[in-house]
């Protein structure tokens, strides 16, 4: 949030302290300790009804330093919080010396001036990344006695800002105000399904905000030349992770906060979905697999959204015995077609469900303060929420889910998560605040570990929406619901660039948009792009996305480019090796590969698969399209041209081509798409 009116004065009703020198420092072995009084000390008498701040350094891995801030250090211990995988065995340096107190871990220090007003310099091998300087460090006092801290890291000339979560505004974030706060507000708005409160810079390093509550930043928009962040309370915690490549903060950030799982090949074909408030049937699903065949279209998974399941009793779990009289057996034939099946589902029990009255009575649904359940009517009537905080709940949410895993079912797409209310007492008495975005965390690793329980590791998948800070340990996350235009289509893209820049290694998003029905065209360009990301799915709200639903020729462009995926698959599965691996995202924006082209730093509209293909989505009815190649020659994988960077590019395209252009010296494995798709379906 914002506290100033201007650059010289507060805004009305807010008081703000500041540390304003550094009166000791205690060094530990591993730690710094500063303390620093929010006001100088000249006599004895200063020390006196004051405050002090306590700001601790350290290190939970080479090449990481943490950083609390404190005013108050008597508080309980937050929850729920990030878990981090550390490293207490990485070497740390303690320096203090007459005018300065150092700690290095790896390649990064952080340099604390013992003279002078507050001074925080984060170093890189000697370089300056960011500093923490005299009007930076502050706890605000509202008008009501609320309190929040808030930190300023320097924004150096021409540096650029990205991630932040999965985000659908501007790429680069200069200029914006984010508030970290999970919301169910489609791909057209400031807010996100996914909010992580890590950002990474073009300099070279990224910080990630250690609160899983409500984060404000204010990326050069309170102050132009500094990246505020604030949370409520009396402290506030952060890492610096030290680079020198974005690739290299990312592989440091995603081996703190967890890397991505490693997702199973057959998960990168073709889903194909019912849709949300369509019609359907078994028959109904029948024809559209059998219309696929039919048509040469390879398909991986099909998807049964929300009306496998009786009307306002989402979720019980239990199929409608009307349209589907024989789950099993339709599973079962399904699978014996060679494909996988996958199921809606959320956390919410709807009052008329068989589970509302058994969560009620086990005390497993989320409750008030005076410990009646929580409901609404929002999204379902009498709507309650799982309380994933009970170890019991948990395996009672999963043991239902367990029915439907024996049955043959694949995985799960986990919607919603999102509305978490904050008026709430969960059960291990965690913060209500801290929990509305922890929640997804809590929810997608239940489902999660229990496909990785019953189909071995490397083999769970999951199509989830929400998500925070460490999320992208449970993939595959989806872009929200987006309208059918080419400017969703956009926004999407957007939305998936920062989501990579945040940690994620796989992304999706519904080919033709979500909402309405998407004019042909639109459709057929958005094939093109949804069969070149890590994960494409065909789905819309109240219409279908079987192909022949919109022309002829659009069943021509999904078997073009379903073919052209599988063709690629050895590629995209080494690649997915390296974002499990490494933490380095499947779909790449530009910034990231090309970190030294300064034409790179905007770039929004294309993007990397994998490291060696360049890809740029055609948003145009006209087939126009614009996209920059970097140095080298560049061959386009589908004719053969040459273009040679760095350069701006100007191409029209049909709907069987668009620019995918293969990085000078690469080596693509192209495989017969005819085997692959015999393969991904053997592996059943």
């Amino acid at each position: 949030m914002k506290f100033t009116d201007g650059y010289w004065q507060l805004r009305a009703g807010l008081t703000r302290l500041r540390p304003a020198e550094v009166e000791s420092v205690a060094a530990g072995e591993r730690e710094l300790t500063v303390f620093a009084p929010t006001r100088r000390i000249e006599r004895r008498g200063d020390t006196l009804n004051q405050a002090m701040f306590t700001v601790t350094f350290s290190s939970p891995a080479r090449g990481v330093i943490g950083v609390r801030i404190a005013r108050h250090t008597g508080g309980l211990p937050a929850r729920p919080s990030y878990r981090l995988t550390t490293d207490d065995e990485h070497p740390v340096k303690v320096e203090v010396g007459a005018t300065e107190a150092r700690l290095t871990s790896g390649e990064l220090s952080v340099v604390i001036a013992l003279e002078g007003p507050w001074d925080v310099r984060f170093e890189q091998d000697g370089k300056p990344l960011t500093n923490s300087g005299e009007r930076s460090v502050g706890l605000i006092t509202d008008a009501d006695g609320k309190r929040y801290v808030h930190e300023q890291l320097a924004l150096g000339v021409g540096e650029t800002i990205y991630g932040l979560g999965e985000r659908f505004g501007a790429f680069v974030k200069n200029g914006q105000v984010v508030d970290s706060w999970n919301a169910d507000g489609g791909t057209s708005s400031e807010q996100a399904y996914k909010n992580v409160p890590f950002y990474l810079s073009s300099k070279g390093y990224g910080v990630l905000v250690d609160s899983p509550a409500h984060v404000s930043f204010e990326v050069g928009s309170e102050v132009t030349s500094r990246n505020q962040f604030s949370v409520e309370g009396e402290e506030l915690a952060y890492y610096v992770f030290a680079g020198p490549t974005p690739k290299d903060v990312l592989r440091r950030y995603t081996a703190l906060t967890g890397r991505p799982a490693r997702v199973p090949a057959w998960s990168m074909g073709l889903w194909l979905s019912t849709s949300f408030t369509t019609d359907y049937t078994e028959e109904t699903t029948s024809a559209f697999v059998d219309g696929m065949a039919a048509r040469d279209l390879p398909l991986s998974v099909f998807h049964f959204d929300c009306f496998w399941m009786r009307q306002f009793n989402w979720c019980d779990f239990i199929w409608d015995p009307v349209a589907f009289p024989d789950p099993a057996g339709m599973v079962r034939r399904l699978k014996e077609r060679g494909l996988r099946v996958s199921l809606w589902i959320n956390p919410y029990i709807a009052q008329r469900s068989v589970l509302f009255e058994e969560g009620r009575r086990l005390g497993y649904l989320l409750k008030r303060p005076d410990g009646s359940v929580w409901q609404w009517d929002l999204w379902q009537a009498g709507m309650a929420i799982v309380d994933f905080t009970n170890p019991d709940a948990t395996a009672w949410f999963r043991s239902k889910l367990q029915a439907l895993i024996d049955i043959g079912v694949d995985c799960f797409k986990t919607d919603f998560g999102e509305r978490i209310p904050t008026d709430v007492a969960w059960y291990d008495g965690s913060d209500p605040e801290r929990m509305h975005n922890y929640y997804a965390q809590l929810y997608n690793a239940a489902v999660f570990g229990l496909l990785e329980e019953n189909r071995g590791v490397g083999e769970a998948v999951l199509f989830a929406r929400s998500a925070t800070a460490g999320g992208q340990q449970f993939p595959v996350h989806w872009g929200g619901d987006c309208e059918s235009t080419f400017e969703a289509m956009a926004e999407s893209l957007r939305g998936g660039l920062s989501l990579a820049s945040s940690g994620f290694g796989y992304w999706s998003h519904d080919i033709g948009g979500f909402e309405g029905t998407p004019d042909p065209a639109i459709f057929k360009r958005w094939v093109a792009f949804g069969l070149l990301s890590s994960h494409s799915r065909l789905h819309g709200s109240s219409s279908y996305r079987v192909p022949w639903a919109f022309d002829e020729e659009a069943v021509d462009v999904l078997r073009k480019f379903t073919k052209l995926k599988l063709s690629l698959m050895p590629y995209l599965v080494a690649t997915a090796e390296e974002a499990h691996r490494d933490g380095v995202p499947m779909m790449r924006p530009m910034v990231l590969e090309f970190p030294d082209d300064p034409a790179a730093a905007y770039l929004d509209r294309q993007y990397m698969l994998g490291p060696d293909l360049l890809v740029a989505p055609v948003m145009s009815f006209d087939g126009t399209v614009s996209f920059y190649v970097p140095r080298g020659r560049w061959t386009s994988l589908l004719t053969g041209e040459v273009a040679t960077g760095p350069a701006w590019v100007e191409e029209t395209h049909g709907f069987e081509t668009l620019p995918l252009y293969v990085r000078e010296g690469a080596v693509i494995e192209l495989a017969d798409p005819a085997v692959i798709e015999l393969e991904l379906r053997d592996e059943l």
